[in-house]
């Protein structure tokens, strides 16, 4: 399957802090993408190196099979939505659409107005005098009206009432299905993803933790809960990503391929939210094993 985005023991380093160190990550086209991580993990740097706006400092990226700063045709394949839904207070909404058609020349200056009219805007209206849910809804058109190959949203809807950001998602799935473009939205609000997105990255400490269609990713993980028994008593194939232990009960949450037969055990499926924090609770339980192996 062609990627849209290969990135290879990608590092962005400011000064002596790095932002993103080690990365490597093979994102499918056609496909919503969800990435998905804790602060600081690498997120807004991995999606801004994506989008050009930014170049590495150590390994390499490509996005569509190009360079990501290689041209202004490079640039014009994808589309780029910030956390704060940039647009700017003085313009006027028609102003923005105006504005955006000089910028890209792939501009489809009739879905835009359309887009426009269907959502209630005025575009007489400053782009200041309107709403949270506006102001993303207008951004999401301008990203799209681009007719982006890839459209990169980063935390589009973490400022958003709960109405708003669905709204918006809803219509984000609309434009995918209609346009047929691939898309990596990044957000700390998983039941958000689990609604609209096919595909996860769960990225901690620059690293990619899991990668994979969800529904292949839900259907291998399972929660094991039952009498107390250490992991290395479990089948070699059930991988363990996390575990937690009372007196009398272990729980451990596995991926395997293999059916799970051992009546010990009471088996239940996970959330996408469920399966996200396993991988970063395994990330935090490496960590500190890692810290008292150096003490010892």
């Amino acid at each position: 399957m062609t990627a849209v985005l290969e990135a290879q023991g990608l590092g962005k380093r400011y000064g002596k802090h790095w932002a993103l160190r080690e990365c490597t990550v093979d994102i499918p086209a056609g496909h919503v993408v969800g990435l998905v991580g804790p602060n600081g993990a690498g997120k807004t740097t991995l999606l801004k190196l994506a989008s050009g706006q930014l170049e590495p400092t150590a390994g390499g990226i490509a996005v569509l099979g190009g360079r990501p700063v290689s041209g202004r045709a490079q640039l014009a394949k994808v589309g780029f939505v910030a956390q704060d839904t940039p647009v700017y207070a003085g313009l006027s909404v028609a102003e923005h659409l105006r504005l955006g058609a000089r910028l890209n020349p792939r501009w489809d200056a009739a879905m835009a107005r359309e887009r426009v009219a269907r959502l209630g805007l005025v575009p007489t209206q400053r782009a200041g005098k309107l709403s949270g849910g506006q102001r993303a809804q207008l951004a999401l058109t301008l990203g799209l009206a681009k007719r982006p190959e890839l459209l990169i949203l980063d935390e589009p809807v973490a400022s958003l009432d709960p109405l708003a950001r669905r709204e918006f998602m809803q219509g984000l799935m609309e434009a995918t299905v209609e346009h047929e473009f691939s898309v990596v939205l990044s957000s700390h609000l998983v039941s958000d993803l689990e609604r609209v997105c096919d595909f996860l990255i769960v990225l901690v400490d620059s690293r990619v933790q899991i990668a994979g269609e969800t529904d292949r990713l839900l259907s291998t993980h399972h929660r094991l809960t039952g009498p107390r028994r250490d992991p290395d008593r479990l089948p070699a194939d059930q991988h363990v990503v996390s575990a937690s232990h009372t007196d009398r009960q272990s729980t451990y949450v596995v991926r395997t391929d293999a059916p799970i037969h051992d009546p010990a055990w009471t088996v239940t499926h996970l959330s996408l939210e469920d399966l996200v924090l396993a991988y970063m609770e395994k990330h935090v339980a490496d960590t500190r094993r890692a810290a008292l192996e150096v003490r010892r």
